[in-house]
């Protein structure tokens, strides 16, 4: 055999061993890709249920006599703009994942003043119904907690993919980028005052 046959024989060998290492590469790209997209669906089902529960945990509240519009105005409002704000799983850039943290922030603290207030109404607070979406919002925010810390565990995994060598050369010439998660709440690194 003569040099030159080997030296063919071993560029095709580097060849086939490179273009398998880049598939192998690109299709757990994909993959981590899709976990992630699956991650985020979940999250956003779990918003949409909590969303869901608020228009009949206001009317539930309308029905106390004299209880506060204002407060009950403030939920619409914030569940309105909640579900106005979506991103694509496609496009998780840090400014589309705060302003989309923002918007679900805004509704979960004017639910949190509804319930706040609702104390104030022992006939409210006695009703079965009321009783039941609470417990079924109280639910729905345990699997929000619970969607977001998968969802950054998925985004975590890919981003660790994604800037590794040599899938950082990879993922950069087919478009694979780093994406964003949930962050905390701007001030939830301060414990909260509890004062009698």
């Amino acid at each position: 055999m003569s040099t030159r046959t080997i030296s063919i024989i071993i560029v095709v060998v580097v060849i086939l061993l490179f273009g398998g290492c880049a598939c192998n590469g690109y299709n757990g790209l994909v993959s981590q890709d899709e976990n992630v997209k699956k991650a985020w669906n979940n999250v956003q089902s779990d918003y949409q249920r909590r969303s869901d529960l608020v228009p009949n945990l206001v009317n539930t509240v309308k029905g106390a006599a004299n209880f506060e519009q204002q407060t009950l105005t403030n939920v619409i409002a914030a569940r309105a703009k909640a579900t106005q704000v979506t991103i694509n799983a496609n496009n998780l850039t840090p400014d589309k994942m705060a302003e989309y943290q923002q918007a679900q922030g805004q509704l979960s603290g004017a639910l949190g003043r509804l319930l706040a207030v609702a104390e104030n109404y022992p006939t409210l607070r006695a009703t079965q119904n009321f009783q039941e979406l609470q417990s079924q919002l109280e639910q729905v925010e345990n699997g929000i907690k619970n969607s977001r810390d998968v969802f950054n565990g998925a985004v975590n995994d890919y981003n660790v993919k994604v800037r590794s060598f040599p899938m950082n050369v990879l993922s950069g010439m087919f478009g694979f980028r780093p994406k964003t998660g949930f962050a905390a709440d701007s001030g939830a690194e301060k414990a909260p005052q509890v004062k009698f």
